[in-house]
């Protein structure tokens, strides 16, 4: 059976030479996707933005202290629906033409209750996205792969999850058929770069 190994007691214990600094990730070759879900006449929609860049540093004598820096070009953003994804685009919605990147980049990290960049742990941060920039929160898991060797973090897998008011950022279209609440998922392999 599959067993997560969850990095913040692990990393807590491995602080060794080979790992005891901050150390620079970026994506992997798997690369990594946001999924957004919002709510189109009652009914969930979702879609996908693939991340383009992802500067992480995790700092394992100081796992909140870790940082990241992520832009996504919501140009690329898909639906599986035609209409929805042109809707979207929109100089209403995300006004992909005239603000084609959103970005994130974490204020603070909030360790869970066992100290861990997992169960409980949040990332706080600002999105910018249309020009405006708002703080938003996520919940967020850290851990190694399936079938890496214990003591291996040259690659990691990163979890977040949180939603956003659209309005907050000035995406008003289509009010009368969209709900304001996005859900955003994201997920990625990171890999280090030291």
């Amino acid at each position: 059976m599959y067993r997560r190994d969850f990095l913040g007691l692990s990393l807590a214990a491995l602080a060794t030479p080979t790992f005891a600094a901050p150390r620079p990730y970026t994506l992997s070759g798997a690369g990594a996707t946001i999924t957004y879900t919002f709510q189109l006449n009652g009914a969930p929609v979702k879609g996908t933005v693939p991340i383009d860049t992802a500067n992480l540093t995790i700092d394992s004598a100081n796992l909140a202290a870790s940082t990241a820096d992520v832009t996504a070009d919501v140009r690329r953003a898909r639906t599986g629906l035609i209409f929805a994804t042109e809707a979207l685009k929109s100089s209403s919605v995300l006004n992909a033409a005239a603000f084609p990147l959103a970005r994130f980049q974490s204020t603070r990290i909030k360790l869970g209750p066992g100290g861990r960049l997992s169960e409980g742990a949040v990332v706080d941060g600002k999105l910018t996205l249309r020009g405006a920039t708002r703080p938003v929160r996520f919940n967020a898991s850290l851990f190694r792969p399936r079938g890496t060797k214990p003591g291996d973090f040259s690659t990691l897998n990163v979890k977040l999850s949180g939603q956003v008011n659209r309005r907050d950022f000035g995406a008003t279209g289509y009010a009368d058929l969209v709900d304001n609440t996005v859900a955003i998922a994201i997920t990625a392999e990171i890999a280090t770069t030291a």
